[in-house]
């Protein structure tokens, strides 16, 4: 299977298209919540925003959101709920299609990066170089991946055949003399058997 655009839109399009009450419903990542809550809303960039849950969770509490995503489905679903949240709401975000393969921030702009369950293409430790150069200096960069082989069970998870962000592909991809890691663990997740979240909070020092 490849998960390149054309994938990634179908499913889009089809899951908004047959569930779209379910997709409203979601709620946005708890390690997310549990993480940035305590920081101080700045510009924030939430790279692979899907439908958007995050992003409407980042401008709800004073952020600036640049959400960035390369299905245009999952954009547009995003646009009109955070334009039936009202103003207040939609003007703080700016909603970019762009293809993480490739696409790279403004460097040293955001006060926060967030990529969470990105199914990475080429090189991981790349990707965690690219996200994080568009991090200024005191900012913070949030990166979730989920691991396609569960360790508890040896059985594949929902991420299966994916290549997400670990542990250790974040730590080879920052330099430990710019960046200071506050959080860098696997959590198993919510439902028993589906595996565990590779969480990953960096903050750039220089």
């Amino acid at each position: 299977m490849t998960f390149d655009r054309a994938y990634w839109e179908q499913l889009w399009t089809k899951t908004l298209r047959e569930h779209p009450d379910k997709v409203a419903q979601r709620p946005p990542n708890a390690h997310l919540i549990a993480e940035v809550a305590g920081l101080r809303p700045g510009r924030a960039l939430d790279a692979g925003c899907g439908h958007g849950a995050e992003t409407l969770w980042l401008a709800a509490h004073g952020w600036k959101v640049t959400a960035v995503d390369f299905s245009a489905s999952a954009l547009a679903h995003g646009q009109s709920t955070a334009e039936a949240l009202g103003a207040d709401i939609a003007e703080r975000i700016a909603w970019v299609e762009g293809d993480l393969a490739v696409w790279t921030p403004p460097r040293d702009h955001f006060d926060l990066v967030v990529c969470l369950y990105v199914h990475v293409a080429g090189s991981v430790e790349d990707m965690v170089r690219r996200m994080a150069s568009g991090v200024a200096p005191g900012g913070a960069l949030f990166m979730v991946g989920h691991r396609p082989i569960d360790p508890a069970t040896g059985k594949p998870t929902a991420a299966a055949s994916q290549v997400q962000v670990s542990v250790e592909s974040a730590a080879a991809g920052l330099d430990p003399n710019g960046w200071e890691r506050v959080v860098a663990e696997e959590r198993p997740r919510a439902v028993a058997g589906t595996g565990v979240d590779a969480v990953i909070l960096a903050r750039r020092v220089t």
